[in-house]
């Protein structure tokens, strides 16, 4: 039976090694700094007491390049369902929590790298294109729950991905989720006030430096409401992980 150290560096060699799990994270990167570079570049300086929220423009890029962060986790563990290798990484790491804190722990790593590249290259883009007061209070809040964001977020695709057990099923139903649905949901009057404790609305909402009247918790209270979803859905992939039997995997 591998150890722990073994069953991570398996799943390191299948990250490296399959270009589809590393060119999500680099279309993440790219299109998340992208977006908010151009943006910031359009826009310029805010006016003076124009009272905009910094976060606006610096994680402008993060609406669309999330959707390939949640690629990220869902393909960590889903591209295995979806071929049939599932059974094959069982029978090499016999330790269903084994294998499975190994994509955690692989998942968070990348996750937390990505979100350290990521804000901190929009941080700089934003400040090179139309200026950055750093003085501002809650940006530096704003920068680590912009950090936080991508690990949380893979942590709960792939979490969610595996209790689904099928990487279409997690394909077609989180990515548009994350891209759209919670959007729609938070526009939607009578709907508005639960979907802003989703996941991701949550989360987002932890990167603004200034509070909103309609939002019935606090900047930390978002991302620990972030925290709470993602737990959740690594101990439900945890439990499911632990009912697939090797021979119908």
């Amino acid at each position: 039976m591998p150890g722990f150290g073994n069953a991570l560096r398996a799943e390191r060699i299948k990250f490296t090694t399959l270009p589809s799990q590393w060119a999500a994270p680099l279309t993440a990167l790219v299109l998340t700094v992208g977006v908010s570079a151009a943006v910031s570049a359009s826009e310029g300086a805010p006016a003076p007491g124009s009272g905009k929220d910094p976060a606006d423009t610096i994680y402008y890029g993060l609406l669309f390049g999330h959707v390939a962060v949640a690629c990220l986790g869902i393909l960590l563990i889903g591209q295995e369902f979806n071929t049939r290798m599932i059974g094959t990484s069982l029978t090499a790491v016999p330790g269903r929590g084994r294998l499975y804190g190994a994509k955690l722990a692989l998942g968070a790593g990348l996750g937390l790298l990505l979100g350290l590249v990521t804000t901190a290259c929009c941080f700089l883009a934003v400040d090179a294109t139309a200026g950055l007061d750093l003085s501002t209070p809650g940006l530096a809040r704003s920068f680590l729950a912009g950090v936080l964001y991508h690990p949380l977020m893979v942590l709960l695709c792939l979490g969610l991905t595996a209790m689904l057990g099928n990487f279409s099923a997690a394909l077609g139903l989180l990515t548009p989720m994350v891209f759209l649905g919670t959007t729609w949901l938070a526009a939607i009057p009578g709907v508005r006030e639960a979907g802003q404790f989703l996941p991701d609305r949550a989360g987002l909402y932890a990167m603004r430096t200034q509070a909103e009247p309609d939002v019935h918790y606090g900047h930390w209270t978002g991302l620990l409401i972030m925290a709470l979803w993602t737990a959740a859905a690594v101990y439900g992939g945890l439990r499911a992980m632990r009912r697939h039997q090797t021979s119908d995997a």
